[in-house]
């Protein structure tokens, strides 16, 4: 339901800030602004994704745990997607997601949830996909023995006195 609203809530943001914006400065420097918010944002992702992946490297090379750095690049990873996406109100969600204290800052927020979110589910265990039961639960069906009728049947088919 979240997911829906935020789909829904987005576009008119940006209908209202890109005709609040577009009236208030014209239609030309509005869509120079949004050109180059995706210009910088390129350069900033393609530089700190980089250093992400170099400090994801480094974690995993020194056997530690690769949360922090891989929270850091799915971020960064969101934030250029959202400054490629044309819009005021994107940009400035990217432009956050590609500040180091703006990513520090929502991994303090989000962290604790998602990480009790994971114990949660580890608690409960795997759960089998909707409609298919774990491979050692017992399967309750009906059946019928048709090999009789058909082995009859067979029987009744062959010819009694075979060509020689």
């Amino acid at each position: 339901m979240a997911l829906l609203l935020i789909l829904l809530a987005v576009p008119l943001i940006e209908i209202a800030l890109f005709v609040t914006i577009g009236g208030a400065i014209g239609l030309g420097p509005t869509l120079l602004i949004v050109a180059l918010t995706a210009i910088i944002g390129a350069a900033m992702l393609r530089r700190q994704g980089a250093g992400a992946l170099s400090a994801l490297q480094a974690a995993m090379e020194r056997g530690e745990d690769p949360s922090g750095p891989l929270a850091d690049g799915a971020l960064l990873l969101l934030g250029g997607v959202l400054l490629l996406t044309p819009g005021f109100f994107t940009d400035a969600l990217g432009f956050v997601l590609l500040t180091p204290g703006g990513r520090r800052a929502l991994i303090g927020w989000l962290g604790p949830l998602v990480a009790a979110r994971v114990v949660r589910m580890q608690a409960r265990g795997p759960r089998p996909a909707p409609g298919h039961a774990p491979d050692d639960a017992p399967i309750d069906a009906e059946y019928r023995d048709v090999t009789d009728r058909a082995s009859a049947r067979d029987s009744d088919r062959r010819d009694p006195d075979p060509p020689h």
